[in-house]
């Protein structure tokens, strides 16, 4: 809308019109007499218009000079246009090729500002023990210069809940603190993963946080062990472990883990039902009896000092801390009598995971991991199908989290690719009322594909979604380029030049307008590139995409397009009716000729 009505208005207002001919002034040229000086910062406002004026002057000629070179290698390349053409095509294999080994992934991992901290010590290990194996791991997030704050929560992370675990935030300080690579997020959590390898008594995990929150707990992938065979728990658990061997020597996969709790000791209470009721207790009274004891019983409400407190009755510390404990425990019969817990119950220790979970139905087990350093995500998900695949018969899996969204939404770029440029084509053809004009225009677009995946590759990032949507943008602006050759080109024509000639005026006279806007935009694609702090990794993959692609659908495209266009319009156009709109045009200026029945004009 501004390139409509804004920018008409302000063209008419900035720009004068140049001279032309024996008159034109050179900003160069002495002058035969001289100009008065005027003083102050008027004076000095006039001798920064010489200076601009000569700089403009020389600019032009250079480039002048460069539009002339362009020419002449124009010509040449338009003479020979099946051999532009055996290029193109070379270059659209080359392009295929390298998408294809362009890493895939589905979203770059985000420096949010804070690492989390999964710790789990031995099953069955009490608080103490925990809290032992938590101090060299919280000295050594306070001693960081990255960290500003930890925030430590017992009894809870991802492995499960209990006494043995912990989970810690560390959240680090201001991006414009932490200048350099060295002090972003994935640089901090490799250095804590080689600490952590090295403490005692506790396994702990770095893990960054998903870019999007919703998906997962953690980023990396996230895959589910199903037990499809009823093979039963020790063969999912063998399973399990053969897997996390086989990914340990991989070098794609890093940080993998399971996320459940291992068997934990349990104590094993044993009630004789029979003995039970012959000693006048019922199995009610016995569950409520240990459920009050062991665990808590909600009383009654009491206020204090303006706060409503709970009363929850319990038995004292000392006396539920031992198995002896439980059989020391005396339960009131219907007779009033004390009965000790001993005379119809027996315990033993014992061992049995926290919880089971089922995925789909199945029995399954949690493994999480990330993608080693250097490799994408879209690598780590294929070697740890690879690997899977590898298991004995019956066991399965499945991917959630942001892998599934991944696995899913990979298989539908070139779908969304094919069906932008299909809606650009049906536009141009619309536009032009041809079919061979839009064919012309689009063939630039895998030189732009190709930039783009070329300076991708260079700075080692992959395929994900915002270099999608980064394609998509070179789709039209690789189009614009060929468009602003194409229409100058048909607009000569219409003035009865031939095809060759028509094309290599609007080549010549069209480069300008071209570079200049190619270049504006690929300089203001330059902060993209170079972004840092909250959320560069998505502005880097975009404006990386972009800028690339803009730069290859430039360069390359002013020496290709008019040879396309000359080859599309000799080979397909030639059955082609001519547009309606300039039908009336190309009858009015033959003469001789009558207009729907009426006679020529005399």
């Amino acid at each position: 809308l501004l390139a409509l009505s804004l920018t008409p208005a302000l063209c008419a207002t900035f720009l004068k019109p140049m001279v032309h001919g024996p008159d034109e002034a050179d900003p160069e040229a002495i002058p035969s007499e001289p100009q008065p000086q005027r003083a102050g910062w008027r004076g000095q406002i006039d001798q920064l218009r010489n200076l601009s004026a000569r700089g403009f002057a020389r600019f032009n000629r250079w480039f002048a000079n460069m539009t002339g070179k362009y020419s002449r290698a124009n010509d040449r390349i338009l003479s020979r246009p099946l051999r532009t053409f055996a290029i193109f095509v070379a270059l659209s294999l080359v392009t295929l090729l390298l998408f294809m080994r362009l890493p895939t992934a589905f979203l770059p991992s985000e420096d949010q500002g804070f690492l989390i901290t999964a710790v789990q010590a031995p099953p069955g290990a009490t608080v103490e023990r925990t809290d032992e194996a938590l101090e060299p791991i919280t000295s050594y997030w306070m001693a960081q210069d990255e960290v500003e704050s930890l925030v430590v929560v017992r009894g809870f992370s991802f492995f499960g809940q209990g006494q043995n675990n912990a989970l810690m935030f560390a959240s680090f300080k201001p991006w414009d603190e932490r200048a350099g690579a060295e002090s972003g997020a994935e640089a901090v959590l490799g250095r804590a993963m080689g600490a952590f390898s090295q403490v005692d008594g506790a396994t702990a995990f770095v893990i960054q946080p998903p870019a999007i929150q919703s998906l997962g707990q953690a980023s990396g992938f996230t895959l589910k062990l199903q037990d499809r065979g009823g093979l039963g728990r020790e063969a999912l658990i063998d399973a399990r472990d053969q897997l996390l061997g086989m990914a340990s020597q991989s070098p794609a996969i890093a940080n993998l883990r399971p996320e459940d709790q291992g068997a934990s000791p349990e104590l094993k209470v044993t009630i004789d039902r029979v003995q039970a009721r012959a000693l006048g207790l019922s199995l009610a009274e016995v569950n409520t009896a240990l459920s009050i004891n062991f665990g808590s019983a909600y009383a009654n409400d009491f206020n204090r000092e303006g706060r409503v407190l709970q009363v929850l009755v319990q038995a004292d510390a000392p006396y539920r801390m031992q198995p002896d404990d439980v059989l020391a425990l005396r339960i009131p019969n219907q007779q009033g009598e004390l009965v000790p817990f001993g005379a119809f119950a027996e315990v033993e220790w014992s061992a049995a995971p926290g919880s089971l979970a089922r995925y789909n139905g199945y029995p399954a087990m949690t493994l999480s991991g990330m993608a080693a350093p250097g490799e994408s995500s879209g690598a780590a998900l294929a070697e740890m199908e690879e690997l899977a695949s590898q298991l004995p018969q019956g066991i399965g899996y499945e991917w959630t989290g942001i892998s599934f969204e991944e696995k899913q939404a990979g298989g539908q770029i070139s779908l969304l690719l094919g069906l932008s440029l299909v809606v650009v084509f049906l536009v141009l053809a619309a536009l032009y009322e041809s079919w061979s004009i839009p064919l012309a225009v689009l063939l630039i677009v895998p030189m732009g594909v190709l930039g783009a995946v070329l300076l991708s590759m260079l700075r080692g990032l992959s395929a994900d979604v915002y270099f999608n949507v980064g394609l998509i943008t070179i789709i039209g602006l690789a189009a614009k380029n060929a468009i602003l050759i194409v229409e100058f080109a048909i607009e000569e024509e219409e003035r009865g030049k031939s095809i060759a000639e028509a094309v290599k005026t609007a080549a010549r006279l069209r480069l300008r307008p071209i570079i200049m806007t190619s270049l504006a935009f690929s300089m203001g694609m330059v902060p993209l590139v170079l972004s840092s702090g909250a959320g560069a990794a998505s502005r880097i993959a975009v404006g990386t995409g972009v800028m690339g692609g803009m730069i290859a659908a430039t360069a390359i495209g002013i020496f290709i397009i008019p040879a396309l266009y000359l080859l599309v319009r000799q080979r397909l156009s030639r059955q082609e009716p001519v547009p309606a709109e300039h039908r009336d045009e190309q009858i009015d200026t033959l003469p001789g000729e009558t207009v729907s029945g009426e006679e020529p004009a005399r």
